[in-house]
């Protein structure tokens, strides 16, 4: 089990990594990776409530209940994206003209 400081410094290093990561990502490649991963999103989510499940301490818990949370929002900001990329190549049937 990690303990602590060990546990807070992988939480922010794997941050960091993922911020760096995206950054990174050319504009027009956003909405097609976050459609194409939003299974990993719902991975991470149960790994986030399997961690919160396993906490012992108080900042252990406090930790977990930020990485439920972020963890849903990814996820559900990632179908939103991918709905919202897909309305946009449906056919206008029916419009003016």
């Amino acid at each position: 089990m990690i303990e602590g400081w060990a546990a807070i410094y992988i939480f922010l290093l794997a941050g960091f990594t993922g911020y760096e990561v995206i950054s990174r990502v050319p504009v027009i490649l956003h909405t097609p990776l976050m459609s194409g991963s939003n299974f990993i999103h719902g991975i991470v989510l149960v790994g986030a409530m399997v961690a919160l499940g396993h906490a012992t301490t108080l900042g252990q818990q406090l930790m977990g209940f930020i990485a439920v949370l972020l963890a849903a929002g990814n996820a559900v900001g990632g179908y939103v994206v991918t709905e919202r990329m897909l309305e946009m190549f449906k056919s206008s049937k029916g419009g003016k003209g």
